[in-house]
């Protein structure tokens, strides 16, 4: 491996405060899905009117616990990254359904039309950029950790002195477990002697 420096890991301040920029966006945007869902479910006929399109109430209020079930989601979640692109597949049918719902004919609802597919598609951009900031794994943090590691240990053995040195140290200082033993009454067959005696 090559002796070049390698670059030092953030600080831990650092790391909280690249990682904390996302997580406060995902809670913004998890209470906004609560707001748009309890005004969906309690108001269907009020917001398809200020989003301009034609649709039922049920539908609407479906689309409401849709948008309440991904807000819970991600502010209880430790992880609100899978919720963020449920709001994502959310925000593309909530695009389709203001495109094919839409009543372009008439010049108010048109406005509104355009104007609520404006916000859906910034909406949509930013669950995006979230759930891509908090899904991306921190390589670049690993590989510089893996690589400091690497460069603390490298030239360690283990051993406290040579390898040469070590031979034999640790058998200078055993002592056998008194479990793994002979018996006594077989202790004066086993000593050295006592073999040596017996072979001649």
């Amino acid at each position: 491996m090559s002796d070049a420096p390698f670059p030092f890991p953030k600080s831990p301040s650092a790391q909280r405060e690249s990682r904390s920029r996302p997580t406060s966006i995902a809670r913004g945007l998890g209470w906004y899905s609560l707001a748009l869902g309890a005004a969906e479910l309690l108001a269907p006929n009020a917001v398809a009117r200020a989003a301009g399109v034609r649709t039922n109430s049920a539908l609407m209020r479906l689309y409401g616990l849709r948008e309440i079930a991904c807000g819970i989601g991600i502010l209880m979640s430790r992880n609100p990254a899978p919720y963020l692109w449920a709001r994502v597949g959310g925000d593309v049918l909530d695009l389709a359904t203001l495109a094919s719902a839409s009543d372009m004919s008439r010049e108010d609802s048109r406005t509104h039309a355009l104007g609520a597919i404006v916000n859906v598609v910034g909406v949509t951009a930013l669950d995006v950029h979230t759930a891509l900031s908090l899904s991306k794994p921190d390589d670049e943090e690993s590989q510089v950790r893996t690589q400091r590691y690497v460069s603390m240990y490298r030239n360690r053995s283990g051993f406290p002195r040579a390898p040469g040195a070590m031979r034999g140290e640790a058998l200078r200082t055993f002592e056998t477990p008194r479990d793994m033993r002979a018996p006594d009454a077989l202790l004066p067959y086993t000593h050295p002697r006592f073999k040596e005696a017996k072979s001649a």
